[in-house]
Formats: C-alpha cells, sequence, structure tokens
C-alpha cells in the first residue's frame, strides 16, 4: 500500500501549537494567583495572615511564571519552555534596558519567587505587594513589546 506524501502540508491530525500572546498569558496566571487566594487562602481572625501556606505557595509559584512568561516576551531570555534559566540571566537581560524594571524584577522576585512560592509566607500584606510587583513588571513589559503589523 502507498502512503501519501505530504509536499509542505502537515498531516490532518498533527497538533499545531498557537501563537502564544505572552502578556495575555501572564495576566491569565495573575488571575489564577488571585482566584487560588480568593477562594482557598482563607485568613485568620484578624485578617493579617493566611491560614493555609499552601495557597500562598501555589499563588506565589503562578505570579512567578507570569512574570518570568511576560519578560520572555520581551527579552526573549528562555526561548524554550523545558530550559531552567537562572534569575541572573533575566536580570542582566532587564539591566541593559531597564533599571527600574530591574528593581521591581529585583523586588519581585525576593516577593514572589521566594517568600510566597518558597517559604510558603503566609502574611497577607506580603502577598498583597507580590501581586503588585507582578502587575507592574507585567505592564512595563507590555509597554516594551514590540507593536503588531497589520
Amino acid at each position: 500500500m502507498k502512503t501519501k506524501k505530504h509536499l509542505g502540508h502537515k498531516p490532518p491530525n498533527a497538533i499545531v501549537k498557537k501563537k502564544r500572546e505572552p502578556i495575555k498569558e501572564a495576566r491569565r496566571y495573575v488571575d489564577n494567583a488571585r482566584e487560588i487566594l480568593l477562594e482557598r487562602g482563607k485568613l485568620d481572625d484578624e485578617g493579617f495572615q493566611y491560614e493555609d501556606e499552601k495557597y500562598v505557595r501555589a499563588a506565589g509559584n503562578y505570579l512567578w511564571l507570569g512574570v518570568l512568561m511576560a519578560l520572555d516576551g520581551v527579552f526573549h531570555v528562555r526561548e524554550d519552555r523545558r530550559t531552567r534559566v537562572n534569575i541572573d540571566a533575566y536580570q542582566e537581560a532587564v539591566s541593559k534596558r531597564d533599571l527600574k524594571l530591574l528593581s521591581w524584577l529585583n523586588e519581585g522576585y525576593e516577593i514572589i519567587h521566594l517568600y510566597m512560592n518558597y517559604d510558603g509566607n503566609s502574611n497577607k500584606g506580603l502577598c498583597d505587594m507580590g501581586f503588585e510587583y507582578a502587575n507592574r513588571i507585567i505592564d512595563r513589559c507590555e509597554g516594551m513589546m514590540p507593536s503588531p503589523t497589520c
């Protein structure tokens, strides 16, 4: 039996990856992090601490992934999602273009990635600051994205 050759066409059952919109995807991750804390992250009686650090860690992880997506959309530090990149590579790339963004990245790394994600620090004020830095970084990256061509 002969098989058909596909001349420059993909077979009908081939999986086609959609082109990602990094800023839109980053905002989706921030929304998911917020949803985790709103739906599952119960606050103590005073309203200052989340009772379960598991949800703080999960939210911190989503926030940090959103930040990295936005940074990769502008700086292309990590072309392949399977590649691990040290924070130093992001800091170096950002430092060449925007020192204010570098400052926010350093603060965001400490608050979001280290305190929330790794340590599970359940202080509500700290978590709110993590969301603030994530949104600042993503907004700044959005302004640095190349404008789409028509």
